[in-house]
């Protein structure tokens, strides 16, 4: 599926996010970070050379983020992603300084900012999750020639459609066609209720 829609929508309408990367000791840690642009390569933020999160993106660039717009939980359209950041240096500064005009209220002058670099999110797989629609609607999408990762419930041919699962599942994507249980991709919660409740094991998680 073509990425673009989903990097515009980071980057317009979404902006701000939460990273995630990993320190020394293998743990996680979380910033706050804003997507400034996009195009055909990828997505573009910048940081500052003096900062922990630099020196973790330089160690290793594997990122996840995730960030959501909307005003409460059932208004809200969620993105995630996991993907391999690279520092591409201060040319592309000034293009997010005049997108990103908050930024002069940051780093004023020039000289303050010689300590900033872009970086380039130039691989990525991510997820699409509308709360806001009924049923709700998932989408999984790529960029920077991989391909977008396939995960959840499906069901195997041992299914004898029982129905058992019908009436378990929350938005009521689970039917039954030609004596088998289909699960409707876009509208699943991966809730897992549908697995747990088969008596003949036809369904199987894809993580």
């Amino acid at each position: 599926m073509n990425a673009e829609p989903y990097l515009k929508f980071l980057v317009e309408e979404i902006h701000s996010v939460i990273f995630a990367t990993i320190d020394t000791q293998g743990h996680p840690l979380t910033c706050a970070i804003d997507l400034m642009d996009h195009d055909a390569h990828g997505l573009y933020f910048l940081t500052a050379t003096g900062k922990s999160f630099y020196h973790r993106l330089k160690r290793d660039g594997h990122i996840a983020l995730s960030g959501m717009k909307g005003k409460d939980t059932l208004s809200c359209i969620s993105i995630s992603l996991q993907g391999q950041a690279r520092e591409i240096g201060t040319a592309r500064l000034p293009r997010l300084f005049a997108l990103n005009p908050y930024m002069e209220k940051i780093y004023p002058t020039e000289a303050s900012r010689r300590a900033l670099t872009v970086f380039c999110i130039e691989q990525g797989s991510g997820e699409w999750f509308d709360l806001s629609k009924s049923p709700i609607k998932r989408a999984s999408f790529a960029f920077g020639d991989i391909a977008p990762k396939t995960s959840g419930y499906f069901v195997s041919d041992t299914c004898t459609g029982c129905g058992r699962c019908l009436p378990l599942c929350p938005q009521q994507c689970v039917d039954v066609f030609n004596d088998k249980a289909v699960i409707e991709q876009a509208h699943c919660l991966h809730c897992g209720n549908c697995m747990q409740a088969c008596p003949f094991d036809a369904v199987t998680f894809l993580k």
